[in-house]
């Protein structure tokens, strides 16, 4: 029984082996706790539930009121001819099914455009909502709702050799934003007095060449920092001149030139004269109007709240420190005892904050206790890194896109086919509404464009028009090499949404699958 019941708890483990050291255990129960909604099934909208359902998302539900034709099995490959002529929702429900076993998957046979508007509250029951090929008006509907529900939208489009992604949704708080490159959190700026004492113990003149090779670059920076302070009436080195002085300071105290972790110390000085305080980004989320707290705020806000009374009073201007430290040169027993050092530090800091927090939560009227330990101590991991994004409604960057950047992306030679084909793809969208059929004709598509620049307040701007002339020769297909790629997009951000890990889109993405470019469009 008890063999069974652990075979049972490895089984994820070893399924999502590799995705698990990309988001973790909590990244992976948020993804099994999720409902996803996609709206058309066709090769776009299977792609991007594909790699959703491989990934082990809780549970999707296909609405597409199709049937499967003959076109369907050309570009999409969970379709075979046996599939002719039944519904393509159930279709590919089947087959999803197939390909992860854990996941739940439902089908509702029902046009997405007829669901939009004759049953907005069927929105509501999902974390997100994947719309794909969606014509505008739909779309504009679509996202009225999900924002009313706070419900994220996730829109993706193919359209020949080109296609788009959007998210939408009001405020979207990511706490482990992981981005590629950031400055390790060593406070060598500011040495809390246990690490003060411990690079005290250590005599960084030792003549035994053992030891003195071995000082950690952590504890060598710690004690020069404070001699060249004494000398500099308590300043830190600032200039480029003072910190090629005090890199020249790192080398006199060198007995060999091959001494790793001195060479370590002259690359890593640079963080004794970081910037003391929060950075601007930080600062802003903290002044932000939502950290004044109540009832109705979110476990995040009230983190933010804490956070700022922490600044103020036991972080003395700083942020929680993060409690890791890099890899260097070092005797072990150093190694550890700096470990040590940083992480008791670390829990001192979070400490504090579950006191700030549970002392919030108590004041605005909820359970001391209803935000975990576990979710105050990642938060603290991550002070520096946190990010909020917020996001426009497809309405307001429909009727009022910012001016300044359309000009910008029409203007500049990198992003203009971008600005091109997303102008190109909603004059498509109002020809086929006028006509009930895509573009076909050029002049038809070009004045359509020029309506929606002028809609857009680009009186007398002009498209490309091999551009249009591309459009109209795609005919609305959904190419399955795009179709992939766009679908994967999507994918990737609702992983991010759901996860609540790494920074989602700021914008509309772009394919330009005639250059392979992308560019995203901040509008």
């Amino acid at each position: 029984m008890a063999a069974a019941a652990a075979a049972a708890v490895a089984e994820p483990k070893t399924k999502y082996d590799r995705q698990l050291r990309i988001w973790g255990d909590q990244g992976q129960a948020a993804l099994e706790k999720a409902s996803i909604c996609l709206l058309n099934c066709g090769p776009t909208g299977t792609e991007a539930l594909k790699n959703l359902v491989l990934g082990g998302i809780g549970s999707v539900t296909v609405v597409d009121g199709s049937k499967v034709e003959q076109a369907d099995l050309g570009n999409n490959f969970l379709l075979d001819e046996g599939c002719l002529g039944q519904s393509r929702a159930k279709s590919i429900c089947s087959f999803l099914q197939e390909l992860n076993d854990a996941v739940k998957a439902k089908y509702v046979e029902e046009f997405p455009a007829t669901m939009i508007d004759t049953n907005p509250s069927f929105f509501s029951q999902f974390t997100v909502v994947i719309a794909t090929q969606l014509p505008e008006s739909s779309l504009l509907k679509l996202d009225s709702i999900c924002r009313s529900a706070n419900i994220v939208l996730v829109a993706a489009r193919s359209y020949g050799l080109t296609g788009l992604v959007r998210v939408s949704i009001k405020e979207h708080c990511v706490i482990e934003s992981k981005p590629d490159h950031f400055l390790d959190d060593l406070r060598l700026h500011k040495p809390w007095t246990e690490l003060k004492q411990f690079a005290k113990s250590i005599d960084i003149c030792d003549k035994d060449a053992v030891v003195h090779k071995h000082t950690p670059y952590i504890v060598i920076l710690v004690r020069l920092a404070e001699k060249w302070a004494d000398a500099h009436d308590g300043q830190l080195p600032s200039t480029r001149q003072e910190k090629r002085e005090f890199k020249d300071l790192i080398r006199a105290h060198m007995l060999n030139v091959d001494e790793d972790n001195y060479k370590e110390a002259v690359e890593s000085s640079y963080k004794v004269s970081v910037t003391p305080g929060i950075s601007d980004d930080i600062r802003q989320i903290i002044d932000d109007s939502s950290s004044e707290v109540n009832l109705s705020s979110s476990d995040f806000w009230v983190l933010v709240a804490a956070l700022k009374e922490f600044i103020a009073n036991e972080g003395n201007g700083e942020l929680p420190l993060e409690g890791t430290i890099p890899d260097m040169t070092s005797l072990t027993e150093y190694y550890v005892s700096l470990q040590k050092i940083y992480q008791a530090k670390a829990e001192s800091d979070c400490l504090a904050m579950e006191h700030r927090v549970k002392s919030i939560l108590k004041r605005i009227g909820r359970d001391p206790e209803s935000i975990s330990r576990a979710y105050i101590k990642t938060f603290c991991k991550n002070t520096r890194k946190l990010r909020v994004c917020r996001y426009r409604s497809m309405e307001e960057e429909f009727s009022a896109p910012v001016l300044s950047e359309v000009q910008k992306y029409l203007a500049d030679e990198d992003s203009c086919f971008a600005m091109n084909f997303y102008i190109l793809l909603r004059a498509a969208d109002r020809l086929a509404a006028n006509y009930s059929r895509l573009p076909g004709i050029f002049d038809r598509l070009k004045l359509a464009a020029v309506v929606v620049l002028t809609e857009m307040g680009l009186n007398g701007a002009s498209l490309s028009e091999d551009l249009i002339t591309e459009v109209c020769r795609f005919a609305g297909a959904e190419i399955h090499p795009v179709a992939a790629f766009i679908g994967g997009m999507a994918s990737q951000e609702v992983i991010k949404l759901v996860t609540k890990q790494f920074v989602p889109l700021m914008g509309t993405f772009i394919f330009n699958g005639i250059d392979l470019k992308s560019q995203v469009l901040a509008l």
